[in-house]
């Protein structure tokens, strides 16, 4: 089994361990190092890192295993280390901002669904690479969502139609209704933080830049720490002052309009005029439109002042087609003719036989020429062969069939003095018995090669 060193700067992070393979060494080994810088693998004894998902200016995420539960269940570990030369403060305010995440994720994500469920919340010292020193690290195990943010989706599958657009807005604005009602706002909305489940479901990701309104102390505490997505963020949140629910609306909306048109925030904001050129740029109504221009709007008391009003001002969708006027119904499918059955085809081929040789045995009696024989007992052979293709004999008329013909050859005189009855009878018996024997040696053949094809 691979597991992945969490530990930044690591020269080897992908570690392999053979024991790891079994199951029952898995679930009871103490501890794993990393085998490049001596990392501790398995973090608090539980969590198995598999994997880099991605990483930032402050950690980085892993897919991992919970070996503590059944299934050994998937979930996210979240690493708090930042990178770089930071100041003491900018240092405090980081990983406050980190320890938010896990009591929003933990107060928030047990109420709804579409909020990752927070797991665990831990710090790990170990020593560093620097002899004499140790490193201190900050991980949060959340829910892990298997599939793609909207930023993966856009690249892959191009611009999103005005319909998908607003199956996001109406699965995401409640979302933030519950959000802002808990007093809080995300202040970092943005297609990479919006992840689609592979169930269709979408969920509302990264909490680390929550501002928790309701535990601010003082009118000093009430601006922006100066966490954002560049061209995401309102002007507002840009200039490090007070966040509102509308900031949150503003970044949404930006993230609508990159979805439908396909471009970057910097492409559709015109700095010189201040204001979003993007209508353009994409096929979309004006009752949309005009929802995410004043969601838009640069001074917080113009847009909406909560999710839930920007729901009630998105169109309605199209209404199904009136009872009055169906839409015309398809011209019914050919219908198919039923597939012939192994006892079918042995039968027919049985019928074909023993017809056959009882046209040749009557043609040759009465032509005495082979080639004239050959030919026309071949051309109504073949008619015979269609009219079972076709179903337009079957079952019973294969019998009633063979019955006339044998009549037939019985009573014309001519035959029965050139060729005794019952050597004419066992003939074209053999003759159906030879047929049954080829087809069923043909389809035992075809069965062979379908299988070792």
């Amino acid at each position: 089994m691979e597991l992945y060193c969490t530990r930044s700067g690591c020269p080897r992070p992908q570690n392999y361990f053979v024991d790891l393979d079994d199951s029952a060494t898995l679930r009871t080994v103490q501890q794993k190092y990393c085998t490049a810088c001596g990392m501790p693998l398995i973090l608090v004894g539980r969590y198995l890192p598999l994997r880099l998902l991605g990483q930032g200016g402050f950690g980085a995420a892993f897919l991992a295993r919970d070996r503590y539960t059944p299934g050994m269940r998937q979930c996210v570990v979240k690493q708090f280390k930042p990178s770089g030369d930071l100041s003491s403060n900018q240092l405090e305010l980081a990983q406050k901002l980190f320890e938010r995440e896990a009591e929003v994720l933990e107060e928030l994500g047990t109420q709804h669904d579409q909020i990752p469920n927070l797991f665990a919340f831990f710090e790990l010292s170990v020593p560093s690479l620097q002899p004499g020193k140790q490193d201190s690290f900050f991980y949060l195990v959340q829910e892990f969502i298997d599939g793609k943010n909207l930023e993966e989706e856009l690249q892959q599958k191009g611009k999103f139609s005005e319909p998908e657009v607003l199956e996001l807005l109406r699965a995401i604005l409640p979302v933030l209704q519950f959000v802002h009602e808990h007093g809080s706002i995300h202040r970092d909305i943005k297609p990479s933080n919006i992840m689609r489940h592979r169930n269709g479901k979408l969920y509302l990701l990264d909490f680390g830049a929550v501002k928790q309104v309701t535990k601010v102390a003082s009118a000093a505490a009430k601006g922006s720490t100066g966490i954002y997505s560049m061209g995401f963020a309102p002007p507002e949140q840009m200039a490090g002052g007070e966040v509102y629910p509308s900031t949150d609306l503003y970044a949404l909306a930006v993230s609508a309009v990159m979805l439908l048109t396909g471009k970057e925030a910097a492409e559709l904001f015109d700095v010189y005029s201040n204001q979003w050129n993007w209508r353009t740029q994409a096929q979309v109504s004006n009752a949309l439109a005009n929802v995410l221009d004043r969601m838009l709007s640069p001074a917080p008391n113009q847009r909406f002042q909560s999710a839930q009003e920007v729901i009630a001002a998105l169109p309605s969708p199209a209404p199904p087609a009136s009872p009055a006027s169906p839409a015309p119904p398809a011209p019914p499918a050919p219908q198919s003719r039923p597939a012939f059955s192994t006892l079918e085809l042995l039968t027919g081929a049985g019928f074909s036989g023993f017809e056959g040789g009882l046209i040749a045995i009557a043609l040759y009696s009465l032509l005495r020429s082979p080639a004239i024989t050959l030919g026309v007992a071949a051309l109504i052979l073949g008619g015979l062969i269609f009219a079972q293709t076709r179903r337009w004999i079957e079952k019973w008329d294969l019998l009633i069939i063979a019955g006339i013909s044998l009549a037939i050859i019985f009573l014309l005189p001519i035959l029965r003095s050139t060729i005794p009855f019952n050597v004419v009878a066992f003939l074209a018996l053999a003759a159906g018995l030879i047929a049954i024997a080829l087809i069923a040696l043909f389809r035992l053949i075809y069965k062979l090669l379908s299988l070792i094809l």
